[in-house]
């Protein structure tokens, strides 16, 4: 994956100008060799994973939880929830997504990319994937000869809480 424009840090902090009307800024994510897409709308922060604190009792995707300048977030790792490999490169980054109070931060094996990409590189999502259903995966994305999941962030906070 390559690394994020320098505008990265604007854009997560909203301060870029907005994309024109056939594009949008997505947030890209590496997990088991795949990419996953959040809308930058969707993004408080992204930050390097300096400790995780394990809590007994959590569903199985809720590794633990991160103090991110005193506010104790929920980590995801949504290798768990997709059904992909959990071995493989360290999950050493974390994107924070929000929908209105809620804020998880979900994992990732490389520093997440900022990107401005055309809204016709969109695809409507697969009914199923390899482990079956995925209902917070609401598209696909299309980047040169590779796709990746779309993730709508409320449906996925929705099932880390179930």
């Amino acid at each position: 994956m390559e690394q994020p424009d320098s505008n990265s840090t604007a854009a997560v902090q909203g301060q870029t100008p907005p994309p024109g009307e056939g594009s949008t800024r997505v947030c890209l994510i590496s997990l088991g060799g795949e990419f996953f897409v959040f809308e930058l709308g969707d993004i408080r922060e992204l930050f390097e994973v300096e400790a995780i604190t394990r809590v007994p009792g959590m569903p199985p995707a809720l590794v633990g939880v991160a103090n991110l300048r005193g506010v104790i977030v929920p980590v995801v790792d949504l290798r768990l929830m997709l059904g992909l490999p959990t071995s493989g490169p360290k999950l050493g980054f974390a994107v924070v997504i929000r929908h209105g109070a809620q804020q998880a931060a979900v994992l990732a094996e490389q520093l997440p990319e900022i990107r401005t990409v055309q809204k016709d590189q969109f695809l409507p999502a697969l009914a199923e994937g390899s482990t079956g259903r995925q209902p917070f995966v609401k598209a696909v994305l299309r980047l040169k000869e590779r796709l990746g999941g779309v993730i709508e962030v409320p449906k996925l906070l929705a099932c880390i809480e179930a």
